[in-house]
């Protein structure tokens, strides 16, 4: 297969198996996105999803949250982990989206990767997610699956996104990066791995990779 080739035939695959690609964090506009997703770093969607309506139940708008502590904060969403970087980043970035921006999420990186505890992925995912602007946030999927199918170098986050949106369709992006992660999710996890359930990789898998599975099979 060509590259071109490989490409289609992902889309393709991925389309047959995803044709639906529903937000998996719950929210209800910008702000709680914005807030759901900076609670998933190093943590899972459904325990996000436990923790954000007790959250939002008390403040789901920067003007209620800036009137809980930080050590409320802290306290409510202490299990899904990292809470007090959190916790101090949802207080923080509150306060700064009241004074700077009316109270509104802003739709640039260059604003949103300002607020506290807010990287380029979470940025990313707020871009493509709340604004349905194109972009491409890479988490750990879909860097894995990148390396895995031989369309970056694995080098590091960085590169794998620049790789992802230099090879697919930007109409895609939006679509497509949470279709690969719910491809990694069922089919292509980092652990317990089965490689007959994964087509995309037997398809079009990296040799090296491929290699690699089966020796350790044995």
């Amino acid at each position: 297969m060509t590259k071109q080739e490989k490409v289609d035939f992902t889309i393709q695959t991925l389309n047959d198996l995803f044709p639906e690609t529903p937000i998996p964090l719950e929210h209800k506009d910008p702000y709680t996105l914005l807030i759901a997703v900076l609670l998933s770093a190093q943590s899972t969607d459904k325990g996000v999803n436990k923790i954000t309506p007790i959250l939002f139940g008390i403040a789901d708008n920067p003007h209620d949250m800036v009137k809980l502590t930080v050590e409320e904060i802290r306290e409510i969403i202490r299990p899904v982990g990292l809470s007090p970087m959190k916790s101090k980043g949802i207080h923080g970035l509150s306060k700064i989206l009241i004074d700077k921006y009316d109270g509104k999420v802003p739709s640039t990186y260059e604003a949103l990767e300002s607020l506290p505890a807010v990287g380029h992925k979470t940025a990313s995912v707020v871009m493509s997610q709340a604004f349905n602007i194109p972009a491409f946030p890479v988490d750990t999927h879909i860097h894995r699956l990148m390396y895995r199918w031989g369309f970056t170098n694995g080098k590091n986050v960085v590169q794998t996104e620049k790789d992802a949106k230099r090879l697919f369709p930007k109409d895609l992006w939006n679509k497509l990066h949470l279709q690969i992660i719910f491809y990694g999710r069922l089919y292509s996890p980092a652990r317990a791995w089965n490689l007959e359930k994964d087509i995309i990789t037997q398809t079009i898998g990296r040799k090296t990779v491929i290699k690699d599975y089966l020796k350790n099979k044995k």
